[in-house]
């Protein structure tokens, strides 16, 4: 029975729970095969698994096919800290058991980032078929099994703490499909088609950063099975931004070897450097969109209650006071023809020091890009857009500044739009740069090779066998 389901918490002690996520299972695994990724599940992919949380348990190596991946629950281990240590319940116990008078809200938590979950799976299905490389192919998979074991976290938290709703919920969460008219999944930006794989390493970069942001978050919670099952998610979490940032480095180096050598990436079926930006801007504003209002009263309420804390709340070096029942954010807005200051009251700004934490990990990510480019001295540079860019959530929601931050008029952010955001050429640019490769060792013409192999393979190891 325990191999049915991998996990480190003891399924085989509650014959109860251990039923009702085996009743689960085939309609989980129904859902892989019909929104995982399409015309992949009979090959043989070389795909690091978890098989515990232990050093050397959490990364094991091995050629597998896609369906019998080990999708298992696990829990990093106890925390240091017994106690709470953030909100108004400073001092009392961690949570091991929901506290009613939270239920409702741990469940709105746990549901939304399990929504996350499956739906990057969906937006994914179809770009092995554009695959630039084996190790690309690979890598995409890697993510889409993670992403389903995440899924497989939140629904045991479902499961096991919150009963008949739990069990509906997580029914649910294999319902929603991203994009559907009638039953779209939570959050707006995973209901964002993935056309390509520019696309795909923006996703990476930057959705699933915040992923990371909002993982750490829960990680900080007074309720420890949520916690430590999160803890453990950001140890896998951290392969799938470095699959999109160094995707996105790979793609401007090439650009920029054609561009030094004074040709014209477009004309090679390579993508140019204004299009990159683009695709940042677009994945970059929706990705801000993903963190809430910035003057939110269900984020004081999560902190309060300590369900939810700032990134690396723990952190005495990061944040001195837990409480954050004085003073205020700070946020410059534009009304009236002049700019004036919006106080927030800590509480109610939860988002906004979130937000502000994952900006600054997105510019030094760029800064990283534009590292590339001075190699090849081609003077240009990337840009991070203005949190106030492009957004449709918070106080600047639908307000009309620029890229730089910039208030502008509504003409003048209508054709701000049209610039810089992709448009219909810009995508069909670059769907006929996505042409498949799947030799060991050989690449596409639009993006650099990667610079080593994985799982101690070297980068021309047949790290998916067809079938």
């Amino acid at each position: 029975m325990l191999e049915a389901i991998p996990n480190n918490v003891n399924l085989s002690d509650d014959p109860k729970l251990q039923r009702a996520l085996l009743r689960w299972q085939p309609q989980f695994k129904e859902w892989w095969l019909d929104m995982g990724p399409d015309g992949f599940q009979k090959d043989e992919i070389y795909l690091r698994t978890a098989v515990s949380v232990e050093p050397g348990g959490w990364a094991h190596w091995d050629t597998v096919k896609l369906p019998d991946y080990r999708f298992g629950i696990f829990l990093a281990g106890p925390r240091k800290l017994e106690e709470i240590y953030f909100g108004d319940n400073i001092g009392r116990k961690l949570w091991t058991q929901v506290p009613g008078e939270f239920r409702k809200e741990l469940r709105r938590l746990i549901v939304t980032q399990g929504d996350t979950e499956p739906a990057s799976v969906e937006q994914q299905r179809q770009l092995g078929k554009t695959a630039p490389s084996l190790i690309d192919l690979r890598a995409l998979f890697q993510v889409n099994a993670e992403e389903a074991r995440h899924l497989w976290a939140m629904v045991y938290l479902l499961h096991s703490h919150f009963g008949s709703d739990g069990r509906a919920e997580a029914e649910e969460l294999l319902q929603r499909r991203s994009g559907h008219p009638d039953h779209p999944r939570i959050l707006q930006a995973f209901n964002k088609p993935i056309r390509d794989w520019l696309a795909f390493f923006c996703f990476t970069t930057f959705t699933d950063r915040d992923g990371k942001f909002q993982l750490a978050s829960l990680a900080e919670s007074s309720f420890d099975p949520l916690a430590r099952t999160t803890n453990f998610m950001l140890t896998e979490e951290a392969f799938h931004m470095a699959t999109g940032e160094k995707g996105v480095g790979r793609v401007i180096e090439r650009t920029a070897q054609l561009m030094r050598a004074g040709t014209d990436p477009a004309a090679v079926g390579a993508i140019p450097l204004g299009v990159i930006q683009k695709y940042i801007n677009e994945w970059s504003s929706a990705t801000f969109d993903l963190f809430g209002a910035e003057d939110s009263s269900n984020a004081a309420t999560f902190f309060a209650a300590g369900l939810k804390g700032r990134f690396q709340e723990g952190s005495d070096k990061r944040y001195a006071d837990h409480v954050a029942l004085e003073g205020a954010y700070e946020a410059e807005v534009y009304e009236g023809g002049h700019w004036t200051r919006k106080e927030i009251p800590k509480r109610r700004a939860m988002n906004a020091y979130l937000l502000d934490a994952y900006e600054d990990e997105c510019r030094r990510v760029v800064g990283k890009w534009n590292k590339v480019l001075e190699r090849y001295d081609i003077g240009e540079t990337l840009t991070l857009p203005s949190l106030r860019f492009n957004r449709k959530v918070g106080i600047y929601s639908d307000q009309p500044y620029d890229a730089h931050g910039q208030p502008i008029t509504r003409a003048a952010l209508d054709a701000e739009i049209e610039r810089l955001l992709p448009n219909p050429d810009d995508y069909a640019l670059v769907e006929r740069c996505m042409v498949p490769v799947y030799a060991p060792g050989k690449v596409a013409n639009w993006i650099a090779p990667p610079d080593k192999g994985v799982g101690g393979k070297p980068a021309d190891f047949a790290y998916v066998r067809f079938h």
